[in-house]
């Protein structure tokens, strides 16, 4: 959490104005001239706040804040402190975090809707927050597509989720399925099918990761397979990253890559959309049930239907 807060009359001079500040457990308080400042150790610190050493600087005489002035004047320091409590209080500081950066990125947030092991999304509709979306970090997964094609020369995206600083895309290019999983926008992992796209009405297009392992903790890596319906199509080795895709903005959408693209390998222009057929919907499963016992429960529905 990182708070910058300033009290008093906004007319009055501006050493006459209180500030204090809080970042990943350190804070700090300016007051009348004087400041009090303490460095929390942000990863190893468990919230041990009272163990904290605070620091004073005179900063209408000392603005580098080079002379710490705490053991001249303990009395001033106690005020200081008081004063920070005092005002974290009054403006809902409280509790104070510091926890690593990986530790506030993988803590699962509230959820409108309890998790599942089977989400479903359709074309159309706004991009889901992330927060509200499904979640394939450090697990297992399959993206399966329902699309009808009835003649060759589709293309674009059928599914898309983050960004070019991390993100994962199910798209068609040059006739055949692909997949791309960018790792935090460092390597651009890219799984291309071996046989043209099939035509024909309630097609099952899929990308199905299975983990088998983690290096380092919480990155996990496996299998990445591309298939047309249960015949496999082309398969790759990837890593999975363990935070979140995007700590603000786009989401996951369906038929479309609508903010900055996972990749620039996308055929066509922004936002990549699917031309030449059109999408269902798209289901991602995260159960862990192996793929090819997926698709069979989904040939059964659509012959249902």
């Amino acid at each position: 959490m990182s708070m910058r807060y300033s009290f008093g009359d906004p007319s009055a001079p501006s050493a006459r104005k209180t500030q204090f500040y809080s970042m990943l457990g350190s804070r700090a308080v300016w007051h009348e001239g004087w400041k009090a400042v303490t460095t929390h150790p942000a990863i190893s610190g468990w919230s041990n706040f009272n163990d904290d050493t605070w620091e004073l600087y005179h900063t209408d005489t000392d603005r580098s804040e080079l002379h710490d002035l705490a053991a001249e004047h303990p009395d001033k320091v106690r005020e200081l402190v008081n004063l920070w409590f005092a005002e974290a209080g009054a403006n809902g500081a409280f509790p104070l975090d510091d926890r690593s950066a990986l530790e506030v990125l993988s803590t699962p947030r509230p959820q409108l809707a309890s998790p599942r092991d089977r989400y479903i999304y359709y074309p159309g509709v706004a991009d889901v927050p992330e927060h509200q979306a499904v979640n394939i970090r450090n697990r297992s997964y399959s993206i399966g597509a329902q699309v009808d094609i009835p003649a060759p020369g589709a293309q674009g995206v059928l599914f898309a989720h983050g960004s070019w600083f991390g993100g994962h895309a199910l798209y068609v290019k040059g006739g055949r399925l692909h997949y791309v999983y960018n790792f935090v926008g460092m390597d651009e992992q890219k799984v291309g099918a071996t046989e043209d796209l099939p035509t024909g009405e309630n097609l099952i297009l899929s990308a199905s990761f299975d983990k088998d392992g983690e290096d380092p903790p919480g990155v996990a890596s496996g299998t990445l397979s591309l298939y047309h319906g249960d015949r496999k199509v082309g398969e790759g080795r990837i890593k999975t990253q363990p935070g979140y895709f995007e700590l603000a903005g786009e989401g996951l959408c369906v038929g479309r890559d609508s903010g900055a693209a996972v990749t620039d390998d996308y055929p066509g222009e922004r936002p990549y959309r699917f031309t030449g057929g059109a999408i269902k919907r798209v289901a991602i499963d995260v159960s862990g049930q192996p793929y090819l016992d997926l698709e069979r429960e989904a040939a059964a529905m659509l012959a249902r239907e």
